[in-house]
């Protein structure tokens, strides 16, 4: 299992876009047949900075997830909207990437 963290850094003047832009990748990267899941999310304290959480079924998917044509079209179209160079965490997990928190139990 893939698990990769973006923290992401948008131009002000650019966050309408943004959002258009990353709501369309969300839908397109959730169809491919080797992701697990894939959100993003604004920073409460800060409107242009966001999270992006992705989750691939192994290496392979990861792979073939770079070579979509909506990857190929967005990378580049990222750099238009970003004030920085995002920061990664990746980390190829052996098998789920999710478990279940011991520390809160539902009343």
């Amino acid at each position: 299992m893939i698990l990769i963290v973006l923290k992401v850094s948008i131009k002000p003047d650019k966050r309408e876009e943004w959002l258009k832009g990353i709501t369309d990748y969300t839908a397109a990267v959730r169809s491919e047949p080797g992701n697990v899941s894939f959100d993003f999310y604004e920073n409460g304290q800060d409107s242009n900075e966001f999270a992006i959480i992705e989750v691939f079924r192994d290496g392979d998917a990861g792979g073939a997830h770079v070579q979509t044509e909506h990857a190929q079209n967005f990378f580049p179209w990222m750099g238009g909207v970003v004030t920085r160079r995002p920061s990664i965490n990746y980390q190829d997990l052996d098998g789920d990437a999710w478990n279940e928190m011991a520390e809160v139990e539902p009343r």
